[in-house]
């Protein structure tokens, strides 16, 4: 998902733009970790960009998208840039071997 989202709108209010955004967000990322995951891989993850403009973007943690996209908000800037590219992660966790002593 490579998105620009303008927050003036004629007739709707920049809370419930912002609202719409990160609903627009959690739809997309509900759909991605419905998708099978390719064989190998334990979860999926991703790769989080968040700034005014596709140039000055820069990367975030997903954890802290939202709240990003508040700070640019409180910040007066009207257009808002998110990226959040799938990824497919391999996790080692679990699955090592334990050997018995005896």
């Amino acid at each position: 998902m490579k998105k620009t989202f303008k927050l003036e709108h004629p007739k709707i209010k920049v809370p419930r733009v912002v609202d719409s955004i990160k609903h627009d967000i959690r739809k997309f990322l509900k759909k991605e970790r419905q998708k099978v995951l390719p064989e190998g891989t334990s979860h999926w993850g991703f790769d989080c960009k968040l700034g005014q403009s596709e140039e000055v973007a820069e990367e975030v943690h997903l954890s802290v998208l939202t709240k990003g996209i508040d700070a640019l908000v409180a910040d007066n800037i009207m257009t808002i840039y998110v990226e959040i590219m799938p990824r497919a992660v391999v996790s080692d966790a679990g699955n090592e071997s334990f050997e018995e002593e005896g």
